[in-house]
């Protein structure tokens, strides 16, 4: 009876999101059998109010309502039809999570979503594949170094899950290091990458480096200034950028800032409250209660209004602004939800002055309609980040495979892609496996309820399991780089790696045991992903997917999850 659908240009113009200002127009077809004689569209949020539809009349069995308008305000709005038909009012929404108008009471509104016209995201980083390497774990030219508390280990030795005591110290060493990464940047291109997200390299004394020590210095274990500036200059060759990850929202205990265990001269913030970073923690009761991250007691957090830290973070001479400098071509920011919205802006504000750098934020649920500590936040609206990582995607594919809905998957898809702003969904991170989730294939394998992390940390799969994930994994992969975003793979999944969660999705890189038929798929998806364009579709039919960018075709039977790409 109602012919609307969001998703279906025809009816709505622009797809998704509209910039501030932007021309907005709705085009509403309803039966002339309903015998509607006027409409409006309601919208409410970050703005409220009511346009009247005016009637183009009736064709074909239709009379159909029109609108054209804009909003000059950035926010989330939602938007429903109010239809009357003498003295009686009609209410249209949506029934599900599809972009279809039905007739009825208390429907779901449509989102939409208005960013600042003004909004802009890195050109360098535009539709290239990212390589995430956990850095102490990728590769490592020996070099002498040793950790300087710890352990070190012999490259492919079974990682510690935790000491004799029962706790996890992530003090356990595989020196992977900027050497290696320069020997194996010809490895990245042929994989067609263009950029290489970092996890943490500043100096800290765990093997993941989310504590930091020292925002100014490069871990000693990792490398030294020097070799770092070679990275980024031999990564420019090749043409691919680095990505640093700015882990803002919490220091190491064991940091110059905070110096717990006395190893750093000078006074930190547990010493003496005449330190110049006590007031950037919270101490409830001085020096041994504070706030941490996940009540974390090694990582001390740092006060959200803390002016001080903001400005050694994004001020002038500060942490962003020195390794920016060095050719760093973006940055993640960890843990975004705990940063507040005036210390993202200042961050944007000082990336975007230093030239065409990429800001990506780890939020894992809809950016858009994100509430942490009470607020709206405000990611994609122009003046926080660029982009995200795309986690509900990843949650998307997994949940296709689980349950063969390919409904619920399109719609999944389309929600985020008619939530975000285009440039801002184009620029997030595709993702399908990270270091604080379950390697992909492994989460692809059968369930076998494995109760303890010790027998998570042995298992294997057998032959016939693991050809069952790996094809399934194919598939998969193919979906994540025919999805609108940045491909990203975390380093290891392109040779099959396993692992359940943290620590054990965190191994070495296994050199020498590559599942080569795994890597050349790969490489063949980053092959053809170069010949992309941002323009896409996905659709579900007669138990099947099918997804297209630029030239190309894939599609998926859910029967068996085999697939093709054409021309």
């Amino acid at each position: 009876m109602l012919k609307f659908d969001s998703r279906d240009s025809r009816f709505k113009k622009p797809f998704g999101a509209a910039a501030s200002g932007e021309t907005i127009t709705i085009v509403f077809p309803v039966s002339a059998s309903l015998s509607v004689t006027g409409s409006a569209l309601i919208y409410r949020g970050a703005g409220d109010g009511r346009i009247e539809l005016y009637d183009l009349g009736e064709d074909a069995g239709y009379r159909t309502f029109r609108a054209e308008f804009s909003l000059k305000t950035p926010g989330i709005y939602y938007y429903r039809f109010e239809l009357y038909r003498g003295g009686e009012t009609l209410y249209a929404g949506r029934a599900s999570d599809d972009g279809k108008a039905v007739i009825g009471e208390w429907l779901k509104e449509w989102q939409l979503t208005v960013y600042d016209s003004n909004f802009r995201t890195a050109d360098w980083l535009k539709g290239r594949i990212i390589y995430h390497i956990f850095p102490d774990r990728f590769k490592r030219v020996e070099d002498g170094k040793r950790p300087a508390y710890g352990r070190f280990k012999i490259w492919g030795d079974e990682l510690t899950i935790f000491d004799p005591d029962g706790v996890y110290r992530a003090n356990d060493f595989y020196g992977g290091n900027i050497k290696g990464i320069i020997s194996k940047l010809d490895y990245l291109k042929s994989l067609g990458v263009g950029a290489i997200y970092l996890s943490p390299v500043f100096e800290s004394h765990s093997n993941h480096r989310y504590d930091t020590a020292d925002y100014m210095k490069i871990d000693p274990l990792f490398g030294t200034e020097k070799e770092f500036v070679e990275l980024v200059k031999e990564a420019e060759k090749a043409d691919i950028g680095i990505i640093l990850d700015g882990v803002f929202n919490h220091t190491g205990a064991d940091s110059i800032y905070f110096n717990k265990f006395g190893h750093y001269p000078g006074l930190g913030a547990y010493q003496s409250k005449e330190s110049p970073y006590y007031e950037w923690y919270t101490f409830t009761e001085y020096p041994d209660k504070y706030d941490c991250w996940w009540g974390v007691t090694v990582v001390p957090t740092v006060r959200r209004d803390s002016e001080s830290f903001q400005r050694f973070i994004a001020g002038d001479g500060g942490v962003i602004e020195k390794w920016t400098s060095m050719g760093v071509k973006g940055w993640r920011l960890d843990v975004a939800d705990e940063l507040s919205t005036p210390f993202i802006e200042k961050i944007r504000e000082k990336v975007k002055s230093m030239g065409d750098i990429a800001l990506i934020g780890e939020v894992w649920e809809d950016a858009s309609t994100k509430i942490s500590y009470g607020e709206k936040r405000r990611y994609l609206f122009g003046d926080e980040l660029d982009g995200t990582m795309n986690y509900p995607f990843r949650t998307a594919i997994l949940n296709l495979f689980k349950d063969r809905n390919a409904t619920a998957f399109v719609n999944a898809v389309m929600n985020i892609a008619e939530n975000y702003p285009r440039d801002a969904l184009m620029q997030s991170m595709s993702l399908l496996g990270t270091h604080d989730t379950v390697r992909i294939v492994t989460a692809l394998g059968d369930d076998h309820n494995l109760r303890s992390k010790s027998e998570r940390l042995l298992y294997r799969m057998g032959k016939d399991e693991y050809s069952r994930a790996k094809h399934k994994l194919k598939a998969a992969s193919a979906l994540q780089y025919f999805l609108p975003g940045l491909p990203t793979i975390y380093y290891g999944d392109e040779i099959g790696m396993q692992g359940y969660e943290d620590p054990i999705n965190r191994r070495p890189f296994a050199e020498g045991f590559e599942d080569e038929e795994l890597l050349a798929h790969y490489r063949y998806l980053g092959g053809i992903h170069r010949d992309f364009t941002d323009d896409f579709s996905v659709s579900a039919a007669k138990g099947k997917l099918t997804l297209r960018r630029g030239r190309y075709t894939l599609t998926v039977s859910l029967t068996d999850f085999s697939y093709t790409i054409t021309q």
